[in-house]
């Protein structure tokens, strides 16, 4: 989108997010499936420029003699995950390349190998994302692949203060490995990441070896004690320690605070946390009970109903565990005439009668 100027067909732009230059060779107008080349766009024109080589999804282009950097879109993260393997196993390479173009052009999927099965993972904001992002592979890149079962992206969280300390000691012929820390995990506001606090005095631990013990946290929370999620939203404070002139190292004391880590979160009573999502139903007025009845099973809340013109709508708040495969109820519930839209609202605490339930679902 142009905000100022003309930009024609030649001239040379400025990416003011990477710095770089992008020499624009074709201008087209894009409607639907046809596009149509045009030679200069205005301020307020839409367009799409074709073959940009470093400029992705949210970049600021501009006159380089008057560089402006317009703010970035947010992205939330994803909260959905599922296996991707080609159809053709000699196509694994294509595959591989049609996703990285997918990922660059859609900031909110992810791509990643998961270290333990060596799977190709994609993750997405939910099942008709992922599966339209696997349709565009295949009629845009002729690329075919297949999607595995769709995987609740779950999170975890320090049920409550500890303070711990933790000593590291290994003796083994020649220089040992000696590294000690006492620290306090609290749980933190949700949204608001890991805060990590140096509050080392006197010494007590040489300033050198501070930043492998944050190191350490942020980490080792990639992994939690209840089922291998990711631990978010909690503070962690350095308030003591002891160090060995002869056997303290970085090492020591990364080594000593990813087990401090581990055993604070396992003796915190942690928590189990999954994405809840906003859902909006809309649909004939008659319909309204048998929706608001199902979103009750599906352990949500209703948040508000009304009229939108000749129809009725349904708004609230379901666990993302409980959606997989809503559409074909919502066609069989209103014989057809029901839409919804669903889109990520925060994170809850999985109750304690449910976490076991869930986490067999989940493995199967």
């Amino acid at each position: 989108r142009v905000y100022s100027g003309v930009i024609k067909k030649g001239d040379t732009l400025l990416n003011v997010t990477r710095g770089k230059k992008e020499r624009i060779g074709r201008i087209v107008e894009v409607q639907a499936a046809a596009t149509k080349d045009i030679e200069e766009v205005r301020a307020g024109d839409i367009c799409a420029f074709v073959s940009m080589k470093d400029t992705e999804t949210g970049d600021s282009l501009s006159d380089p003699a008057s560089p402006v950097l317009l703010e970035r879109m947010r992205f939330p993260d994803p909260v959905i995950s599922v296996s991707v393997e080609p159809k053709n196993r000699n196509d694994i390479d294509k595959m591989s390349t049609a996703l990285y173009k997918m990922a660059k052009a859609d900031p909110s999927l992810r791509l990643e190998v998961d270290k333990e099965t060596g799977e190709t993972v994609l993750k997405g904001m939910g099942e008709l994302h992922l599966e339209i992002t696997v349709d565009r592979m295949r009629t845009e890149l002729g690329v075919e692949a297949v999607m595995g079962k769709p995987k609740v992206s779950f999170r975890e969280a320090f049920g409550g203060p500890v303070e711990l300390t933790y000593t590291h000691k290994k003796q083994s012929g020649g220089s040992g490995q000696f590294a000690e820390v006492k620290m306090i995990f609290e749980p933190a506001e949700p949204g608001t990441g890991i805060e990590f606090s140096d509050e080392i005095v006197g010494g007590r631990i040489p300033r050198e070896y501070i930043p492998a013990v944050e190191h350490a946290i942020r980490t080792e929370s990639r992994k939690g004690q209840v089922a291998g999620y990711e631990v978010v939203d909690f503070k962690a404070r350095l308030i003591d320690g002891k160090f060995h002139d002869v056997d303290s190292s970085a090492l020591a004391f990364e080594i000593a605070g990813k087990g401090c880590f581990r055993e604070a979160h396992r003796g915190s009573r942690p928590k189990l946390l999954e994405p809840i999502m906003g859902v909006e139903v809309v649909t004939e007025a008659e319909y309204l009970g048998d929706i608001i009845g199902d979103v009750n099973r599906r352990r949500g809340t209703v948040s508000e109903q009304g009229q939108k013109g000749p129809q009725a709508f349904v708004q609230g708040q379901v666990p993302l565990a409980e959606m997989f495969g809503y559409i074909n109820f919502l066609r069989s519930a209103t014989r057809g005439r029901g839409t919804f839209t669903m889109e990520f609202d925060n994170y809850a605490e999985v109750p304690n009668s449910l976490v076991e339930k869930l986490m067999e679902k989940e493995s199967k």
